[in-house]
């Protein structure tokens, strides 16, 4: 059965090749800013996205699998996306600094016959941190395409306190461990 991730992110990309999965990658071409504006919560939106994005794709390709994936930042009751600029990261961080904030990622498998889903919550404490501790982090790693404003698979790790999930793949985009249990049931043979 032919596998494709319905994502352009190259942090994913590496998440899956860990598995050994033969896969593609197409671009769902989906307009988030429409479910952003629908006021959902953290979970639903990241869920709605991942699944908007698994059905774009899987209507091109209906005999195929697919993944779809979301991630966003939860905090103080705001979602935090990716900032798009160094100037936001910072002050996405400046934000986040000193507090926990909740990273929710939801993946979805779809499929010809099967559909699941599932989230999962990230708890992140800061260290306090100053604006120039922070630029210079911001300019060594550019986190301005990751949601938070940070790469903790890279020098963001330093950033953290503490990080309590049940996946720690999940950071990067995928929880590898209950992707590889989606995939399972849904009859794709793993390495």
């Amino acid at each position: 059965m032919k596998l494709i991730l319905a994502s352009t992110s190259p942090y994913r990309a590496s998440q899956l090749e860990r598995l050994g999965l033969a896969f593609e990658q197409q671009d769902p071409q989906v307009d988030e800013e429409i479910l952003k504006q629908a006021g959902l919560a953290p979970a639903d939106l990241a869920e709605q996205l991942a699944l908007e994005k698994a059905r774009a794709i899987h209507k091109r390709f209906p005999e195929a699998l697919v993944i779809g994936g979301d991630q966003l930042v939860s905090f103080e009751g705001a979602i935090l996306g990716k900032p798009g600029s160094n100037a936001r990261a910072v002050q996405q961080l400046l934000q986040l600094q000193g507090k926990t904030h909740e990273l929710i990622t939801a993946i979805v498998v779809l499929g010809p016959a099967f559909e699941e889903t599932h989230i999962n919550h990230t708890q992140l404490t800061m260290r306090p941190l100053d604006e120039a501790a922070l630029q210079r982090y911001v300019e060594f790693d550019e986190p301005w395409n990751c949601a938070g404003a940070y790469k903790l698979e890279s020098r963001g790790i330093t950033l953290f306190e503490s990080i309590r999930s049940s996946d720690h793949s999940a950071i990067t985009g995928i929880p590898l461990m209950e992707l590889t249990s989606l995939l399972r049931r849904a009859g794709l043979e793993l390495p």
